[in-house]
């Protein structure tokens, strides 16, 4: 999938009213996107059962971060625009058909126009009976349009109002654009990505917008909501992909300040510069993955190449590794990716062959665990992790249908004052 931009201008009005509704902690399942949320303690509906979230229809991290909360079971409405201005958008996004988006499986979608002090007001009605709230425009944004979080968090206390931006809510760059590379390079993260002598290479858009950006928010949003279902009081969430982005370097951090890992890309056991961690290109073109690190791995390894290894340097002479990648290569290219696999299947080398996208769904461990799914042409990956007694939703289509706002605004308001009005 092609990076996207997580923010776009919008600018507006809005009013206020009195409080409608308010979050709590379990309520009726419903219907939305064509998934049963469940309710109650019913299994159906997954671990964020009774959990209801609106999210600004945005790009990058906003909607993956919401099919994580609605795999999950949580009621996610997308708000959009109204058809007619997003017919005009279409620039601004992937032009993608619903059912190939799959980053608003088990969404419902509503429309309302944010320019319109009546669209903004549906919006925060439908906010009042919320649990969490997610917008990713640029700093200040949300404010203009009158859906700002001290708006939202007078109306709701309880409310968890998340924000998902590339720099975050303050700082010299809060206000800048950017794109999943920009945020990676930021963190310092993007630089360590290059073999030896060659220029760093973006690891798509999974790093930044996804890993860094949506999951740690995903993550902030269920810590939020479990305090405030214990406070009875929300807050903001500031997820902020570089902050996402550098909290995943944790560990390479520690390496570098006990002098453990250099700073050269490129020449660390685990950024392609251990000749027994890498890609091979074998004899059909396709690669094999080595990950032989631990000694004992890459003593199987060398054993099962089926050449003379007596000559050969010592897997930790750092001075040889350059040799040692040669005679690897060497001996890898005589054979073909599958043949290899088939030699190196069931033992403890570590090697894994290349798969493709349909290849990895066709695996017979990825095909028995069911990690992947086939809905109509589309493969869609499963919801992770897995639990036990509460199971995740089972993947289905993006629905293209259109919730209608206003009635939505009652139903989760009706149910809201049923559990008790928590709004101010």
């Amino acid at each position: 999938m092609t990076p996207q931009p997580h923010t776009r201008r919008e600018d507006g009005t809005g009013g206020e009213d009195a409080p409608v509704g308010g979050p709590r902690a379990g309520g009726e399942g419903s219907l939305v996107g064509g998934l049963h949320t469940g309710g109650g303690d019913a299994p159906v509906g997954g671990p964020l059962s009774g959990v209801r979230v609106v999210a600004l229809a945005g790009m990058g991290p906003t909607p993956f971060a919401s099919m994580l909360l609605a795999d999950m079971g949580a009621e996610v409405v997308r708000v959009t625009r109204p058809p007619n201005r997003r017919a005009r958008a279409l620039g601004q996004t992937d032009g993608l058909r619903p059912e190939h988006d799959l980053a608003n499986r088990g969404v419902g979608a509503v429309a309302a126009d944010l320019k319109s002090a009546e669209g903004v007001e549906d919006v925060l009605r439908l906010a009042g009976a919320a649990d969490v709230f997610i917008e990713g425009f640029r700093p200040g944004v949300a404010e203009r349009l009158g859906l700002g979080p001290e708006v939202l968090l007078r109306r709701n206390p309880a409310i968890v109002y998340a924000r998902l931006t590339g720099y975050g809510q303050t700082g010299p760059l809060a206000r800048e654009a950017g794109h999943d590379i920009n945020y990676v390079a930021q963190t310092g993260a993007l630089y360590a990505m290059a073999r030896a002598g060659e220029a760093p290479r973006p690891p798509i858009n999974l790093l930044g917008d996804y890993a860094g950006g949506a999951l740690v928010a995903a993550f902030g949003i269920v810590c939020a909501v479990l305090e405030a279902r214990s406070s009875g009081r929300g807050q903001v969430v500031d997820a902020a992909m570089v902050d996402g982005v550098a909290l995943l370097t944790a560990k390479i951090q520690g390496l570098r300040a006990a002098g453990r890992y250099s700073d050269d890309p490129g020449t660390n056991y685990l950024d392609s510069g251990a000749p027994f961690y890498d890609t091979y290109r074998c004899a059909d073109g396709r690669y094999l993955a080595v990950g032989a690190l631990e000694p004992d791995f890459y003593r199987e390894f060398v054993a099962r190449l089926g050449v003379g290894t007596a000559d050969w340097p010592a897997q930790d002479d750092r001075d040889a590794w350059p040799r040692l990648r040669e005679l690897i290569a060497a001996a890898l290219a005589r054979k073909s990716r599958d043949e290899w696999a088939e030699i190196y299947a069931g033992t403890d080398a570590c090697v894994t062959p290349v798969l493709t996208f349909d290849e990895a769904a066709d695996h017979p461990h990825n095909a028995g665990r069911g990690v992947f799914a086939r809905v109509g042409d589309v493969l869609h990956p499963r919801p992770a992790p897995r639990f036990s007694r509460t199971p995740a939703r089972e993947p289905q289509a993006p629905s293209a249908d259109e919730l209608d706002l206003r009635k939505l605004v009652h139903e989760w308001s009706t149910a809201a004052r049923g559990l008790g009005d928590r709004s101010a």
